[in-house]
């Protein structure tokens, strides 16, 4: 499993009690009935009469105050502030408010809230999980929870997943923001470390998971241990540091955050650990240690000296390799001491066997930089935990990167729980209602589109051989090339999209390819995705963020036309990749084209996989539609039930260590 990991910098100010939520362990009583009512999800993801009602009830006030001026409309917003604060986000004063946030932003962006857009910043405000369709407008939604909630004075940061998105959404919601009176800033990995401090003062801080959850890790490292109240209020007395700058930490505390695709970072990222290091050199003795060590490991025999779990992407060593460790002639014993040297070889093994290049990562003038399964985006500054990383540098041949010594660690999970209390928005949440309600204790709304939905899904094809799957994708979206209807093809590795951009080169097409090694201009390729005849091959990165504008002759056409080439082992991402196309109720379709050979298949269903195989001797081209549909049910089920469990058992692990210590760790 992959780390973010970022080098250690201490931060510019000391240490003060500032908001966050402290952790503790949870009662048992309390997981009974969370568990009891997350089995309630289907009925509770439906908005009710009720919130219905109260947004009407805004879009009432909203005409009353449209007769306002700008000056009387400010007025009203933030003479509810006290209320805010002294009832909660409640009854009339956040119905006003919030009509007063949907006034003002009609006359600086000329956009007005719709009514589902009113119902989800309501719910996001009371802290609630969020299902609204991508292209539903959800950045706009966004203002309303962030606006209400900064009116009492309690710090807001708007996460999103990258940095582009959070420029993005504080340009555009900045006028609005600007009219109402309220400070906001933009924190992303180019933002230096001295301007951070007065940023993270403002009332509405946007930046995406990472940069706010690492610059929280370093302030836990410059407060050591002296974290509590007293010691807080003793050092701002005394002045400990000189001035106010000095008096209390970078991030000003964990109040409030509205965190735009919550299912990618509270699920997909659920188990990586961002990891704040020290950088420990290697040297040459240590590079010649793993070229030995894989050079033996190259020599062994699958089944007689290991046996590998691709699906957990783990190694067991066998019997027989002891001897063969023990036996070890010069040099190696004096490179690698005799207890380290079955970790070294299960590394060997598992950079052989079990991270590919393309794949799991690509290699740059840098080096090398591993790859998002779930994104297909470049993960900067991380490593593979436990000299893996320097191994497979070391299978490469490339420069070795310097060893990482962990000085803090925290998981997202674990980061999120502290803030008061926070609030998330997808376009996929329903299937993962229970486990946000059971982990998270955070109930999903699911919203019906503003507009219906006219997107067209054709069955999915499915092949015996991968082979022909990527000929018919090549020949489909040329075909729907020249009608003049874009076409998005998504892939889940480099190395595919490489590949099926190759054979439509050779078929005299001319695709645009989006993949961790073009992700530079990733924003704009993807927005010109739908211009008339256009193919962009890209990685499951083209199905978050950025919006895909479609030519009115486009529409007329049939508009976007989505191929998904390989389902993904969480329905979520096949969902998001599909929902580019018809969005608000525009115009489009889809269709998968699926292999026998496909890695999921393989790894989940492989008996029913050895059946299809059986029966695809009878039909050589497609097989039938719904045994389509019954693998990937199979497979994705037995996938997405296999990620809950790894999830739930990183959490017990967490607190049963944290029990066993008998105290807080100074390092989560």
């Amino acid at each position: 499993m992959s780390d973010t990991a970022r080098p250690w910098t201490a931060p510019d100010r000391a240490d003060t009690a500032e908001p966050e939520r402290r952790p503790s362990e949870p009662r048992r009583s309390d997981e009974v009935v969370r568990t009891a009512l997350s089995y309630l999800r289907r009925a509770s993801t439906r908005p009710g009469p009720l919130t219905w009602l109260e947004t009407r009830e805004v879009l009432r006030l909203g005409r009353c105050l449209a007769m306002l001026d700008d000056d009387a409309l400010v007025r009203t917003v933030r003479d509810q502030a006290p209320a805010l604060l002294a009832r909660g986000l409640r009854g009339h004063p956040l119905r006003l408010a919030a009509a007063g946030v949907r006034e003002m932003t009609f006359r600086k962006l000329r956009m007005r809230h719709h009514p589902v857009q009113v119902a989800g910043g309501l719910a996001l405000a009371r802290g609630r999980i969020v299902e609204m369709a991508t292209g539903e407008g959800k950045t706009i939604t966004t203002l309303i929870p962030a606006v209400l909630v900064a009116l009492t004075g309690t710090p807001v940061h708007v996460i999103t997943v990258n940095s582009y998105l959070a420029t993005r959404d504080a340009e555009t919601l900045a006028p609005v923001l600007d009219a109402l009176g309220l400070s906001h800033g933009v924190i992303t990995e180019a933002t230096e470390h001295h301007l951070r401090p007065g940023i993270y003062d403002s009332d509405i801080v946007f930046s995406t998971n990472s940069d706010v959850a690492f610059d929280y890790l370093r302030d836990r490292l410059a407060m050591g241990r002296e974290r509590s109240a007293l010691a807080s209020i003793a050092r701002r007395t005394l002045g400990a540091g000189g001035g106010r700058d000095a008096a209390r930490i970078v991030t000003r505390g964990l109040g409030f955050a509205v965190i735009d695709e919550v299912d990618s970072i509270l699920i997909d990222e659920a188990q990586t650990p961002l990891i704040i290091t020290a950088e420990r050199p290697g040297g040459d003795a240590a590079r010649a240690a793993d070229e030995a060590m894989l050079a033996l490991a190259a020599t062994l025999e699958e089944g007689r000296h290991y046996r590998l779990d691709r699906k957990a992407r783990s190694v067991r060593l066998l019997p027989p390799v002891d001897d063969i460790l023990a036996g070890l002639v010069p040099p190696i014993p004096a490179l690698i001491p005799e207890v380290a040297r079955r970790e070294a070889m299960v590394q060997a093994l598992s950079a052989i066997h079990l991270y590919q290049p393309d794949e799991h990562y690509i290699l740059t003038e840098d080096g090398l930089a591993l790859v998002d399964e779930f994104t297909g985006r470049v993960m900067a500054d991380r490593q593979w935990q436990s000299g893996l990383h320097q191994m497979v540098e070391a299978k490469e041949r490339v420069e070795r990167s310097a060893t990482r010594e962990t000085l803090a660690q925290i998981t997202y999970q674990t980061f999120f729980a502290r803030y008061l209390w926070f609030a998330g928005m997808t376009g996929t949440a329903a299937e993962v209602a229970r486990e946000l309600r059971l982990s998270h204790g955070r109930a999903v709304l699911r919203l019906p589109t503003h507009r219906r939905v006219r997107r067209r899904l054709a069955r999915t094809r499915l092949y015996g051989a991968s082979e022909r799957r990527w000929a018919a994708v090549a020949r489909d979206a040329a075909r729907m090339a020249a009608r003049g209807r874009p076409v998005l093809i998504g892939t889940r590795s480099v190395a595919a999209s490489e590949d099926i951009a190759a054979r439509l080169r050779a078929a005299g097409e001319s695709p645009v390819v989006l993949n961790a090694r073009q992700d530079a201009d990733e924003a704009t390729v993807v927005a010109e995705a739908g211009q008339p005849g256009r193919i962009t091959v890209a990685t499951n990165m083209a199905g978050r963020g950025t919006d895909i504008p479609v030519p009115a002759e486009v529409e007329r056409k049939g508009g976007l036309h989505v191929i998904v080439t390989e389902f993904h082992g969480s329905s979520r991402i096949d969902r998001q990749l599909i929902g580019r196309t018809g969005r608000q109720g525009q115009r489009g379709s889809a269709a998968a084209y699926v292999s026998l050979e496909d890695a999921v298949f393989q790894d989940m269903a492989p008996g029913l996989v050895r059946l299809l195989e059986r029966i695809s001797l009878r039909w050589p081209g497609r097989l039938p539609g719904p045994l389509a549909e019954l693998l990937r049910n199979v497979a994705q089920a037995r996938s997405e039930r296999r990620g809950r469990k790894r999830r739930a058992d990183t959490v017990r692990r967490a607190r049963r260590q944290q029990k066993a210590l008998g105290f807080r760790p100074d390092n989560i």
